[in-house]
Parts: C-alpha cells; sequence; structure tokens
C-alpha cells in the first residue's frame, strides 16, 4: 500500500503545495493583522523565547486566538502534516526507485524506511500543533515552561523535517550520477 504513493508523488506535490500557499496567505494577509505584524509561532523554525511567544498571544488577544484556533490549527494543520509526510514519503520511494540498490530491497523495506525516516517529523509536528493549540484555547496555560515546550517542539519538527528532505536530495542527486 505504502509503496504506491510513489506513483502520486506528482499530485501529492501539487496537494501539498496548494495548501502551503493558502496557510501562508493567511499567515500573511489575516493572521499578522490580528497579532499586530508579529509572526505567528509556527512560522518561527529557530524557535521563540517565552517572552516573545507572550508577546504573540497577548497580542492577538482572545478573539485572534480563537480565529487562528479555529482556522489554523482545528483546520489546515490537522491536514498539512499528514499531506506533507505522503508526500515525503512517495517522494523517498520515488526518488529511491530510480537506484539500482534500492530498488533491489524487498518492496517492504522500501516503505518502512519511508516511513521511518517521515513518522518522526510528523509526530512532533502534531505534538507541536497540540502545544500552541493548547496555549490559544487556554492563555492561562500559557507560561515560560509550556513555551518553552512548544518553541522546542518547533525547532523539532523543522530539524526532523530536513532529514526526508536530505534524504530526497541524497536519493536525486546520485540517480543523476549514475552513468
Amino acid at each position: 500500500m505504502i509503496l504506491r504513493l510513489s506513483r502520486h508523488a506528482a499530485a501529492l506535490c501539487v496537494a501539498t503545495a496548494a495548501v502551503f500557499v493558502i496557510m501562508t496567505a493567511m499567515e500573511f494577509l489575516y493572521f499578522r493583522q490580528l497579532s499586530g505584524g508579529l509572526p505567528s509561532l509556527d512560522m518561527r523554525y529557530a524557535g521563540f523565547t517565552p517572552d516573545e511567544g507572550m508577546a504573540w498571544l497577548t497580542a492577538l488577544g482572545r478573539r485572534g486566538s480563537e480565529i487562528i484556533l479555529v482556522w489554523h490549527y482545528l483546520t489546515f494543520d490537522l491536514l498539512f502534516p499528514a499531506l506533507l509526510s505522503l508526500t515525503m514519503v512517495s517522494l523517498i520511494l520515488a526518488s529511491g526507485r530510480r537506484l539500482k540498490n534500492f530498488r533491489a530491497l524487498p518492496a517492504q523495506t522500501q516503505s518502512i524506511f519511508a516511513a521511518v525516516l517521515v513518522l518522526p517529523y510528523t509526530l512532533a509536528d502534531y505534538a507541536q500543533n497540540i502545544a500552541v493549540a493548547r496555549l490559544l484555547s487556554d492563555f492561562l496555560s500559557a507560561n515560560p515552561d509550556s513555551l518553552s515546550f512548544a518553541s522546542a517542539l518547533i525547532v523539532t519538527k523543522f530539524a526532523l523535517l530536513a532529514v526526508p528532505v536530505t534524504v530526497i536530495a541524497a536519493f536525486t542527486l546520485m540517480a543523476q550520477k549514475r552513468p
């Protein structure tokens, strides 16, 4: 089943890109207005300090927090990590199949390899979404520890996303270099 994802790599890329464009447009055209120009916590790939996180939550206020919770975390960010994960798995399989040694592996091994590379990112992204959604829904839960934890999850999510991206790039480069 997972192996069949490589057949749909292009469609998954288009769907993922479309959702990403919508999420990014909402960030720049709507969410930043709600927060007085401050970027959302998700956009801070290097993390944030507890003071920066608190400033963002304070600038949003109750109404802004509810809007972002509903329009980002309960809609697009429920779909996006899964969609991006499926896209990464499909690209690992598609790019790996261009390599003789990878293609020689049993289909189940190929699938497990791709899933194991992507799953940590998926789990970290959903954990981060839960942490930030909790901060947005319960302003009283925002303290230095919870904000630091959310920040660490954001940094971890992006670091773990770099793993499958690097493997895809390496597979692609190796496939181009072969005689």
